[in-house]
């Protein structure tokens, strides 16, 4: 029985994957700041939950150690997120740091506290939520972009040292997800933006729109199970028919043409 690590798994992507790995015959460690919510999985045998702060650098290592306490991790999903909108000028520190500590530095943490356990193994594979924000830019979502770009090209970079010693990492990228990170994100302004935040969250909110686009958590994770399962080496998935287009389309027309395009689509 293969064993996977996954962070960020109170709600959306992270539960589904808990869910649909447990229906596979995984055994499934599952991660979460407030452990209360654990009980979410209490219908699943087996399942162990862990407390997990990815901002936390110490409790990395203490809940790391502790999983492999229960024996020998296969697959780390690096999936916990956290997100905020709106212009720069509006921004606090803190919503500043908090999205470089959670959608980077905290995955590049957890990889890190792992990496001796599957170099010695000769085995393993990292498989990281990144966004289609990392490989196309949006309106007010300018550090997001970045950490998600970020988390790309990290995630690539890291193929090379790893690879060496039998070691796979891989990323996916959804598009639009119909989950509560939609409706938990930050949105932030100051009044010479509000007429623009306005239409472009009006048009963010209709790409949600569970009736007519967007993916379900569930779809996203049939592509993670994907990239767990394929053995191929490959470092890029995408999930979702908007990702997927998305990001064809700026390869078809080019950075400079895409960026105008998105412009008029989110901001008018």
């Amino acid at each position: 029985m293969k064993t996977i690590f996954i962070t960020g798994t109170s709600s959306g992507l992270g539960s589904a994957a808990v869910r649909l790995f447990h229906s596979k015959g995984w055994k499934v460690i599952a991660t979460m700041r407030n452990t209360e919510k654990g009980n979410i999985f209490s219908d699943l045998e087996g399942v162990e939950v862990l407390a997990l702060d990815i901002t936390n650098p110490e409790q990395i290592k203490t809940t790391v150690a502790s999983a492999l306490a229960l024996g020998d991790v296969d697959v780390v999903l690096n999936n916990a997120a956290y997100g905020a909108i709106g212009p720069l000028e509006s921004m606090t520190d803190e919503q500043l740091v908090k999205q470089i500590d959670t959608n980077l530095l905290g995955a590049i943490r957890v990889t890190q506290a792992f990496v001796p356990h599957f170099r010695v193994r000769e085995s393993g594979l990292f498989i990281n939520i990144t966004s289609i924000a990392g490989l196309v830019t949006f309106p007010f979502a300018s550090i997001y972009n970045a950490v998600k770009y970020g988390m790309q090209g990290w995630s690539e970079g890291m193929s090379y040292e790893l690879s060496r010693f039998g070691i796979g990492i891989k990323t996916v990228a959804p598009g639009f997800i119909r989950t509560e990170f939609g409706s938990n994100t930050e949105i932030t302004s100051t009044e010479p933006y509000q007429k623009y935040v306005d239409k472009n969250m009006s048009v963010v909110a209709s790409m949600m729109d569970p009736a007519t686009s967007g993916s379900t958590a569930e779809e996203v994770a049939e592509v993670v199970y994907e990239a767990a399962t394929d053995g191929k080496d490959q470092v890029h998935y995408m999930a979702g028919t908007d990702s997927k287009d998305m990001y064809a389309r700026r390869l078809e027309v080019g950075p400079e043409v895409c960026r105008k395009e998105m412009s008029v689509i989110f901001l008018g």
